[in-house]
């Protein structure tokens, strides 16, 4: 069977005349997925950062710290860029402070308690 070209026009002279809100109401699913990423994953990362930022700036003598390849040591010294690590006995190592993941205070929880 063939469509005629006024039966055809004539369906999409009724979708036109769709209410405003339509256009909205298809969008709306999207606007709230990226509320809930916000809420759920983005604005809990950055103020994770914001706090380990906080505490590599705050870093002292004798804190303990974990780079990003798992080194474990105590802080020697503090310069602008970079941090003096002791990892065992005399062995140090220079390492890069936007590399370190944690920063644990002097005094803080024994490993095997």
């Amino acid at each position: 069977m063939i469509i005629t070209p006024a039966f055809a026009q004539a369906a999409g002279g009724a979708a036109a005349q769709t209410s405003p809100m339509a256009g909205f109401v298809g969008i709306a699913p999207f606007i709230l997925i990226f509320v809930a990423f916000y809420f759920l994953m983005i604005r809990p990362q950055q103020k994770r950062m914001k706090t380990l930022q906080a505490s590599i700036n705050s870093m002292k003598k004798n804190d303990t710290v974990v780079t990003a390849g798992g080194l474990v040591g105590k802080v020697v010294s503090v310069d602008d860029v970079y941090a003096n690590i002791e990892i065992a006995p005399t062995v140090k190592v220079k390492v890069v402070k936007a590399t370190i993941v944690e920063v644990q205070p002097l005094g803080g929880k024994p490993a095997n308690d």
